[in-house]
């Protein structure tokens, strides 16, 4: 104990020990592009676009309130998988990883929904949704980054694949939000295995006569980038989202020479033909509503026609899309 502790006055101590509890934790978030503080609240009414134009992830639930109707939808179950198929570990164990990832997720939660129930179980980097865009049945599946750098796995796969059937079950249009850092090297090959059979599933919602755009966020890269996120009819990308299969610094490293300003960037992209349109995360809806209203003119139906099945829990033996 020191001179002040032993001295002080009543109103001197509460004054200096009192008002750090009642702060909030987390008011401020650091702008990546310009460096500036800007207050949260002030970032969730702008859809976490900062004044400066960087665009931060966002949760699915929050993806799912830009895009639906009058911010409703109904969850999709996705079936579960095998949580530890090739017994893998390296520092840890990866069920504890998994473990770790899903309290990640249900911190983020329990800040989002201020202590209300959540709409959404998440298990995995994967969340589903169907419900209205301008009007259009739409599923939404969206790939969260908070969950393992959004690494695509058995339970990635089988979600894609269970969203997919839905919207050709639904006849509705298959939307999909992509941020990965690519293949989840705890699964080996049988994460690998995913890439062509998320693959097959587009085909099959194509071969319904259903569109399947994709909404290209940050990082979209790895196996990723080489399987579903590069099969969509039509390509959005949010503003300053990297889309790449490897990373700028391994190609410099490969072909030892200094890539253009801005390379594997979307507006990069954009030039190169690669992605159609490059948009505000804010207008974000608006553009999609614009490109599901010319691919599917005439799939505009009633609320009874929408909600006539069911959402039901896929089964955990989903079979395989045709080929």
């Amino acid at each position: 104990m020191n001179w002040l502790t032993n001295f002080r006055t009543p109103g001197l101590k509460g004054l200096l020990s009192g008002t750090k509890k009642d702060t909030p934790e987390n008011l401020w978030v650091k702008c990546p592009e310009s460096g500036e503080l800007v207050y949260r609240s002030d970032l969730e009414e702008s859809w976490y676009v900062t004044p400066a134009g960087a665009h931060l992830r966002i949760s699915p639930r929050r993806r799912f309130r830009l895009f639906f109707d009058d911010e409703r939808w109904e969850a999709i179950p996705l079936p579960p998988v095998s949580a530890d198929p090739l017994k893998f570990k390296d520092d840890k164990p990866y069920p504890a990883r998994i473990k770790a990832a899903k309290g990640k997720l249900a911190k983020r939660d329990k800040e989002e929904v201020a202590g209300e129930a959540s709409e959404i179980k998440q298990d995995d980097c994967m969340a589903a949704a169907f419900g209205r865009i301008d009007g259009i049945p739409t599923v939404v599946l969206v790939q969260d980054f908070a969950f393992m750098g959004g690494s695509l796995g058995m339970a990635a796969g089988e979600a894609f694949i269970a969203a997919a059937q839905m919207a050709v079950a639904r006849k509705a249009a298959f939307v999909i939000c992509t941020a990965s850092g690519g293949a989840r090297m705890q699964e080996g090959t049988l994460s690998l295995m995913q890439m062509p059979r998320t693959t097959l599933a587009i085909q099959e919602v194509k071969d319904a006569g259903l569109p399947y755009i994709v909404v290209l966020c940050d990082p979209t890269s790895g196996g990723v980038s080489a399987s579903y996120a590069m099969l969509g009819d039509v390509h959005i990308a949010e503003p300053g989202a990297m889309i790449a299969f490897s990373g700028p610094r391994v190609i410099e490293q490969t072909i030892r020479e200094k890539l253009p300003e801005g390379f594997q960037r979307s507006e990069f992209l954009r030039e190169k033909g690669a992605v159609d349109i490059v948009t505000d995360r804010r207008e974000m809806k608006e553009t999609m509503a614009r490109v599901l209203g010319h691919l599917m003119p005439k799939r505009i139906v009633s609320d009874k026609d929408v909600t006539g099945l069911p959402v039901e829990a896929p089964s955990a033996d989903v079979p395989a899309p045709k080929s």
